[in-house]
Parts: C-alpha cells; structure tokens; sequence
C-alpha cells in the first residue's frame, strides 16, 4: 500500500492532482490507515497508469473517465499503444543517429554533397514529414519506390497532354484517365489512412506539389474534375438526378470541408480509439451535417447512397474513407 504522497512522488504528480482524481470519482484510494491516511493498493496504481496513458493521448479528465471501463482502455491494450509510440520515437532517433553518422563520414572524408541533390531532399521531406512519420515514409510507395514514382510521372505528363487539347472532364478519354490515376493512388498511397493525408498535402501544398510532380493547381483541377465526372455517372446508376446534382452542389460549395475534417477524425482515433469522449461526438456531429448534406435525410435515399458505396469500389477510391474510420464514427453517433 502506499500512502498518497509516495504515490504522488513515484508518478510525478502533486498530492492535490490526486485529491481532484479523487473528487471526481476518477481515482479513489482503496483504503485508509488506521491514522486515517488514504492508501492506494496495486490496482488503484495500475488504474491510475491507465489514467496518464489516457492523459498522453490527448484525453480530458471528463472524457478519461467515460473511457476507463472501454476494451481499448485495458491495461494490455493501452501498455501496447505506449510501446507502439514509444518504438516509433526510438526507431526515428536511431534513423536520425544513421543519418548524421554517414554525414559525418562523408565530411571526413573531405567530400561534399552535389547542392542540388541536397535541396531536392530537403524541399521533399520538409512537405512529407509534414505528413507522415519517417516511420510511415518507409512504407509509402509513391515516396520510396522509383517504379511508383515513374508510373506516376507518366500519369501526370498525360494528364497534362489531356487538359491542354482542351478534353471535357466528362469525356471518355478523361473518364479512362480517372479511372487509371485512382487506381494508381490507391497503389502509391499503400493504405486509406495514407490516402486522406496524401489528399491534404496536395490540397494545402499547391507549390510543392507543382515543384516535385509539375501538378498545377490547374491541372490538378482537371484531374479532380475528370474524376469528379466518374464518380458522377457511377452515382447517377443508383440515385435520382436531383440527388446526384445535389452533390454537385455540395462539392462545389462545401467539398473542401470533407478534407480537413478527415484529418481530424484520423488523430481523433488515435487518442481515443474507442471513440467514447466528446471530442468524438462532435466530429460524428460535424460529420452527418456534411453527409446530410450532400445528400439529404431521405432514408430511402441514404440506404442508395449506402448501397452504392458498398457495391462500387470506383466510389470509395481516392477518398482516404476506409471501414475503421466509418467504424469508429458509427460508434460515436450520438
């Protein structure tokens, strides 16, 4: 048993943090000596670990203490989380410590690097690790694999040679260039969760995207015109014209808010995979006021939608929306 000012110094808080715990049903002592001082037993302690971890992930007081008696608060569940942080950190330490090492080699050797080599690296990691971990870069196709790379190249020169012979996005030739350039995202992006942030980098960094891929804004607005289109006509299959030039309208005016709002629920669901806090709710919230939006509260024509979504894979391509995230919203309606 210890007393609550060894327990406080042994989890480096104060003695008055854990009389709040306390105050607010959050950590309870379990016993009292009989001088009448609280004492915290081993469960209380493994409790209370449990608390911090939440705390580290980015957990209110409020929402911990609705998340404490959920599966992704065990205590093995949220050990592993810590362990998965805590490896990615030393993995990018020891990247960091192989990096400088053979600088340090080649400056030894009396050698410099060519200047341009350099700041390719630099203009590219700089966007990226914006992004993605280095962890995470090791897995991204299109940012490691010179075959990804080149596909993608060649995707890019033909969609330039496309727009400026002035083809409509709603074209065939444009509709067979869609549908090959999401199928390369897909590929280069390597998952879901890469896709939506891959989407976010290209949104909010037109420049660089411009500088490594020759991407203009305006060409990268016929592409996403030309894909647009063919995700329109798969629409127009399952759901009535009014509803699919709904959706027309909702991208035009609102479409931007989906990317940002992606975003927010993939860190939403690493600090609280149970998706049990009010942070949760909220963008579940945020998220039915866009959908109802593009589409209305028709049940007949949600159940479409759904169905649509379900059965053409083209629809869910390029989106970053894979079945954890829908998942995990389902599980924050409120």
């Amino acid at each position: 048993m210890l007393k609550i000012g060894e327990l406080a110094a042994a989890a480096g808080l104060t003695v008055r943090a854990l009389h709040h715990y306390d105050s607010i049903g959050l950590l309870r002592p379990s016993a009292r000596s009989d001088a009448g001082y609280q004492l915290y037993d081993r469960d209380d302690v493994a409790r209370l670990h449990r608390i911090q971890a939440l705390r580290s992930f980015g957990l209110g007081l409020a929402d911990i203490g609705l998340c404490l008696d959920s599966p992704d608060a065990a205590p093995l569940a949220l050990v592993e989380r810590q362990l998965a942080a805590l490896e990615r950190r030393m993995a990018e330490a020891a990247r960091m410590r192989d990096g400088l090492l053979r600088l340090r080699a080649t400056l030894e050797r009396g050698e410099q690097p060519d200047l341009s080599s350099w700041l390719t690296t630099l203009q590219e990691m700089s966007v990226y690790e914006q992004y993605f971990s280095k962890e995470e870069l090791e897995q991204l196709p299109l940012y490691r694999d010179e075959a990804t790379k080149a596909h993608w190249r060649a995707l890019v020169e033909e969609a330039g040679r496309l727009a400026g012979a002035g083809t409509a996005p709603d074209a065939p030739a444009a509709a067979g260039f869609a549908r090959r350039w999401l199928d390369a995202f897909e590929q280069g992006s390597g998952n879901r969760g890469f896709a939506a942030r891959i989407n976010a980098m290209a949104a909010r960094e037109p420049q660089a995207m411009e500088a490594q891929f020759g991407m203009s804004p305006a060409l990268m607005g016929f592409v996403m015109a030309a894909i647009g289109e063919l995700k329109y006509a798969t629409w127009a299959g399952y759901l009535a014209p009014d509803v699919v030039a709904r959706m027309r309208r909702h991208h035009a005016t609102r479409g931007h808010e989906w990317t940002g709002l992606f975003e927010r629920v993939r860190a939403a669901m690493q600090a609280d995979p149970g998706a049990c806090g009010q942070p949760a709710r909220a963008l579940a919230r945020e998220w039915l006021d866009l959908f109802h939006d593009m589409v209305g509260d028709d049940p007949q024509v949600v159940q479409a939608f759904r169905h649509a979504s379900a059965t053409e894979p083209l629809l869910r391509m390029g989106t970053g929306i894979g079945e954890a995230m829908l998942a995990w919203l389902r599980k924050a309606m409120p």
